[in-house]
């Protein structure tokens, strides 16, 4: 058993024993490709009808909405994925419901229909029976602090989209604000830590080849190096500490806890 799954059971262990009436609340998070949702799914496959699980990823505002917050805020936003970009009262809601739900109450889960950069239709949410022992959310910047990296660009998009830091400020602003009291809610953050920057791109490239079914273009290449820009600052800050996690995991470049 890896310490990935060793750390969530024994997590579920102690809450029941002290709050027993109460769903556990546990977050995974880590840098792209890390792996955190593909622990969280054997977990969920292997507890079928006792653990819940769904993702930040499920959770972005809509593309409307996202377009609004472009025009108001910062064009970057239109992109989502970063602080900023996520519905964090429809998750609040979602463990609320979960946490009240009787033997025969179906929460519907929350999905995002990638392929349309839009929410999916309610209609076809995935809905959990019952009240589960536990609630696994796993989610990219899961416990991030505000980054203290300093105002100079990191990467070219924000060197060139992002000049005046408008983006940056806004995003740091949310995490202390709005996702701090998120993060709140959580009895366990689990962290996993990838041994450096260069290897998220490795392995975030690992999966886009692994949905195509082939290597990627170099169209497509550049394309996922820009995506990942948005994610540069507050992975390398979480990376060097910036983060509020109980609990670490180590891992090397196979992904493997060390």
């Amino acid at each position: 058993m890896s310490s990935v799954t060793t750390i969530i059971y024994q997590a579920i262990e102690e809450h029941r024993a002290r709050h027993p009436d109460r769903p556990v609340l546990i977050g995974v998070s880590g840098a792209q490709g890390s792996g955190k949702t593909h622990w969280c799914k054997l977990i969920e496959a292997a507890n079928q009808g006792r653990i819940a699980h769904f993702s930040l990823d499920d959770v972005y505002f809509t593309r409307a909405e996202r377009e609004e917050m472009a025009r108001r805020f910062h064009p970057l936003f239109i992109t989502r994925g970063p602080p900023g970009t996520h519905a964090l009262g429809l998750a609040m809601n979602v463990f609320t419901a979960l946490a009240a739900a009787g033997p025969d109450t179906e929460t519907p889960l929350p999905r995002f229909d990638k392929a349309r950069d839009d929410r999916a239709p309610a209609s076809e949410w995935p809905r959990f029976k019952g009240k589960p022992e536990a609630i696994l959310f796993d989610g990219w910047c899961l416990g991030a602090l505000p980054d203290e990296l300093g105002p100079a660009p990191l990467n070219r998009m924000e060197a060139e989209e992002d000049a005046d830091g408008r983006w940056r400020a806004h995003v740091r602003a949310d995490l202390a604000d709005r996702y701090r009291m998120f993060f709140d809610r959580f009895d366990t953050l689990i962290y996993l830590h990838a041994p450096n920057w260069e290897i998220v791109r490795t392995w975030r490239g690992e999966q886009e080849e692994k949905l195509l079914g082939r290597e990627l273009s170099a169209e497509q290449g550049a394309k996922l190096d820009r995506f990942l820009m948005h994610y540069e600052r507050i992975t390398r800050s979480m990376m060097v500490g910036g983060h509020r996690a109980t609990a670490v995991v180590e891992l090397d470049e196979k992904r493997r806890a060390v």
